[in-house]
Order: structure tokens, then C-alpha cells, then sequence
């Protein structure tokens, strides 16, 4: 089996202007497909149309202008390359140093990795998990989990498919819950959920049923593993701190009885910010609410490495059951 199996990203937005009023409104979004052709992020194409196709690279019969152009978009792309490489060299990804809630075991996808088997991982999700604010659709969380796992796992037959949508909370997501998630037969969801809730003050008990009825959905449909992901800490969601509280407070627990993970975003950022003094304005973009390229890196590496340890867990004999929860550094 090869690594480079192309995973499916069916939704990305460009950095924002007003990404508040955008989040509020569902974007129009492009459903193209856009595939990572090695382990490593494959750097974003060129915005200039006159390079955007293999054929208009070649240098050859172009005019000295044409070729200025070529020139240029050959050096962005190796300027976003480097960015990739050294992401985690101008600030380092670490993880919370008190300890944070594991997330569970992840028998199905863990046990396909482990048998060689191909695996297919559904982002679900809204404008973060589409990746708004990053600065190229490779460096979106599910692009770069994607990148991090196939590393890990050279010979492994790897899909992530990104199914973020801007603007979407949970009543949007469930409409589209069967034909996105349940019926592409995923090992593993990463639900991302409950940001536009807050930002729109509704209740989150209603937003926790919404889930908890979802997840009922997917567990009914067998062989998967989920994987819920809390809000983000960010200047946006903290001024509605309490409705923020209730639903972090809200998807741990619906994670609890459903015996699901969750990935604790909301506390990870937090810690990024109040333990490891990075400045906000290193991990969120100027909107004060969606994360930039060293957020979505970081947190797809956190993420990333729970899943690499549930593997791990599977390989030497150790299946802890998805209801188990441990505390453990992430």
C-alpha cells in the first residue's frame, strides 16, 4: 500500500476580513477536491493564474515576463515549503505540562493501522476544521494530521477527509451527518463543534443534545471511533466566557456517557496562553477568533500524537476502552 494516497478536502475559506459576520453566515464554498500528494504538506498552488497548471511552470517558449511570474511562484512555493518545516522551530508545540484529560482509546482506527489496513478519517466540523485563517489549505488542522500520520505511518493507506464547513454549528452539521460522515464509513470522526453556538448565544444544552443524538447516529452505524473537539480559547469566545464554560463543560460530559473522546481544545489553548506565555496573537489570527498556520499545526499535532499513542497502546497488547478516561500529559 502506498503513503501517498490522496486524502479528500472538501471545503476551505481564505484568510477573513470580517471573519466574525462570516462565521455567523455560512460561506459559499467550493466542494473540489484537493489532494496531498506526499507525507509532507504539499505547498498551496499559486495564486497567479498565469502558473497555476503544471504546463504553465515550464519555462520554456514563455516570454521574459511569463517567466518573471514562473520565477516568482516557484519562490513562494518554496517560502511556504520552508514555513512548514520550521513552524515548530520559531515556537515549539508542547504540551500542557500539568496534565490534561486523554481523549480514550481508539480501537477501530488503532487496529487497522496496526493490521495494515487502508483508514479513513472524516474532520467534521465548521470554519476551523475548513481551515479559516490559515494561510494555504495545507496547513488547515486535517492537512496537517494527515501529513503527521502518514510520517508515522510510511506504508499506511491513509484518507482524511475534510469536512469543515464555515459558518455551521450543530443543527446545520446533522443535516448533513449521514451523506458527509456515516455514509463515507469513517474509523475515526473528529467532530469539531460548539464555537458558533457560543458566538450566537444559544443554549448549550440544546447544541449538547444536538451532539449527543449525532453521535447516537454514528455509533448505530458500527466501526467507528469519535472524537469530539470543544471550542477554542480565543478573544472572541472568551467574551461570552460563560455560555463558553457550559459548553466545554456540556460536550465533556456528553463524551463521557456516549464513551467518546474529546480532544480538550478550549483548556490546550488556554494553556498555550496562560502557562506557556505565548501571545495570543501567535496562535489566532487578527480577528480575534480563528487560529493561524502555528495554531492549526500545533493543535493537529496534539492531536495527532493521541492518536500515534492509541496505536501504540494496540500494538503491545494495551486496548484501553474508549470509556476509559486517564489523565495524562497530551
Amino acid at each position: 500500500m502506498s503513503s501517498l494516497r490522496p486524502f479528500c478536502l472538501t471545503s476551505w475559506l481564505a484568510a477573513p476580513t470580517a471573519a466574525v459576520l462570516l462565521l455567523l453566515t455560512p460561506a459559499s464554498q467550493s466542494r473540489a477536491q484537493s489532494q496531498a500528494a506526499q507525507a509532507t504538506p504539499a505547498p498551496a498552488q499559486p495564486a497567479d493564474p498565469a502558473s497555476a497548471s503544471p504546463s504553465q511552470t515550464t519555462v520554456a517558449a514563455r516570454s521574459p515576463e511569463q517567466r518573471g511570474v514562473t520565477s516568482r511562484a516557484i519562490d513562494k512555493v518554496k517560502e511556504v515549503a520552508k514555513s512548514a518545516a520550521d513552524i515548530f522551530g520559531r515556537v515549539p508545540c508542547l504540551p500542557p505540562k500539568d496534565g490534561s484529560k486523554a481523549m480514550g482509546s481508539l480501537p477501530h482506527v488503532a487496529s487497522k493501522l496496526v493490521a495494515g489496513q487502508p483508514v479513513v478519517i472524516v474532520a467534521f466540523g465548521s470554519s476551523s476544521t475548513a481551515g479559516f485563517g490559515a494561510s494555504s489549505p495545507e496547513f488547515n488542522y486535517p492537512n496537517r494530521l494527515a501529513a503527521q500520520l502518514r510520517r508515522h505511518y510510511p506504508t499506511a493507506d491513509i484518507t482524511v477527509v475534510n469536512a469543515g464547513v464555515g459558518g455551521e454549528d450543530a443543527p446545520e452539521m446533522m443535516k448533513r451527518l449521514q451523506t458527509q460522515v456515516i455514509d463515507a464509513h469513517p474509523d475515526l470522526v473528529i467532530w469539531q463543534v460548539g464555537t458558533n453556538a457560543v458566538l450566537r448565544n444559544l443554549d448549550p444544552g440544546e447544541t449538547a443534545k444536538i451532539v449527543d443524538d449525532g453521535i447516537s447516529r454514528i455509533q448505530a452505524a458500527g466501526g467507528t471511533d469519535i472524537v469530539l473537539v470543544d471550542p477554542q480559547y480565543s478573544p472572541a469566545v472568551n467574551q461570552r466566557k460563560e455560555s463558553a464554560g457550559k459548553m466545554v463543560k456540556l460536550l465533556g460530559k456528553v463524551a463521557e456517557l456516549r464513551h467518546v473522546g474529546i480532544f480538550p481544545r478550549f483548556e490546550v489553548m488556554r494553556d498555550w496562553h496562560e502557562n506557556q506565555s505565548i501571545p495570543v496573537e501567535s496562535f489566532v489570527i487578527a480577528d480575534g477568533l480563528h487560529m493561524n498556520d502555528w495554531g492549526y499545526a500545533c493543535f493537529a499535532q496534539l492531536l495527532g500524537d493521541d492518536i500515534i499513542r492509541s496505536v501504540g497502546q494496540i500494538r503491545i497488547g494495551v486496548n484501553v476502552p474508549a470509556d476509559v478516561r486517564t489523565y495524562r500529559p497530551m
